[in-house]
């Protein structure tokens, strides 16, 4: 073998290497502590031509990701509300970029309503090398951005607990009923498959999950109207949900994954309760004067614990002011 030869081979295995150490890197995994931290930002509602009130939104967002220091920012839908899209994404996602922090993206019942499609919208937002969300059509699943992020142990080797992020859909699309939408069947059957296919290659257990979409469950209402739950956190809209209920949260229970959803969509909703187990919560307003709000902005924090079932969560709304802390289970029975 030449020198020539050596040289490319050694080359190869040089670049081989690296992109082995970066496809590592880039996964997501509980830290030395054990612990696993998320913020949820949530309905933003971004204007690029209204630079005032947006940058409120960033400037917040840069206190708390400096407060909190998360491992994943997950933006839960309306993220820019206003043309152009990409001058309005791009004035958010500074602060997440420019802090190295990965990040994944879900669409609102308004992304898809300024000039790009939600198609479009997706595949804008699947160009970012930091966005782990998987923004493209699944085929035979109704949605842009239905998918799974896996968190793995400390040392990068197995799944230790899982992230459902799915696309909870914009209207209603049957004649005579009104409002939002729902997820379709095929949705709650990819959900079942997933939760299957993690449970088996985990012995039977299932894994221990948090699901983020948009919109609302119905059973958000149903919970909102029962006066017995105790409910942790700033109550003051009605649940916009669908007006149809296609099973999603009785597939969870079933299948005893899913520790908690996590939504957006009501403004001025940011609270937490115990539906059947399942800890149903709100995200923190984090938008500006674009929408309406009566609330200070801010985000949810999720903060999991390595081989613990459960989590603990509060609202950040700034580098100085944390409120509703709840751990779940054990602060919502």
């Amino acid at each position: 073998m030449n020198l020539m030869k050596v040289y490319k081979l050694f080359f190869y295995c040089f670049l081989l290497l690296i992109f082995s150490f970066q496809t590592e890197a880039s996964g997501l995994k509980f830290k030395e502590d054990g612990k696993f931290k998320i913020i949820q930002v949530t309905d933003t509602h971004i204007v690029a031509d209204s630079v005032a009130n947006s940058m409120e939104s960033v400037s917040m967002l840069r206190q708390v990701l400096d407060a909190e220091k998360p491992d994943l920012v997950i933006f839960t839908g309306d993220i820019v509300t206003g043309k152009p899209y990409k001058k309005g994404f791009e004035m958010l996602i500074e602060p997440v970029l420019s802090r190295r922090i990965p990040f994944a993206t879900l669409l609102g019942n308004h992304d898809h309503e300024q000039d790009l499609s939600r198609e479009e919208v997706g595949q804008y937002l699947m160009t970012f090398p930091e966005n782990l969300g998987q923004m493209e059509k699944v085929n035979g699943v109704t949605g842009i951005g239905n998918y799974v992020l896996e968190i793995k142990d400390k040392k990068g080797r197995y799944n230790k607990a899982i992230l459902y992020c799915m696309d909870s859909n914009a209207y209603s699309t049957i004649p005579g009923v009104r409002g939002y939408g729902w997820f379709t069947p095929d949705q709650v059957a990819w959900y079942r498959s997933q939760s299957d296919t993690y449970k088996a290659d985990n012995r039977g257990v299932p894994l221990p999950a948090l699901a983020f979409f948009h919109i609302p469950l119905l059973e958000y209402r149903l919970g909102y109207m029962d006066t017995t739950h105790v409910m942790i956190g700033t109550q003051m809209e009605k649940v916009c949900s669908p007006e149809i209920n296609t099973g999603m949260f009785a597939a969870m229970l079933m299948q005893g994954d899913v520790m908690g959803t996590f939504v957006g969509h009501d403004h001025v909703n940011d609270y937490i309760f115990n539906h059947f187990g399942i800890a149903l919560a709100y995200g923190r307003f984090s938008g500006s004067k674009n929408t309406y709000t009566e609330l200070k902005n801010g985000v949810r924090v999720i903060e999991l614990t390595e081989d613990e079932s459960g989590f603990d969560t509060w609202i950040r709304l700034d580098d100085k002011q944390v409120i509703h802390r709840v751990k779940f289970p054990e602060g919502l029975r």
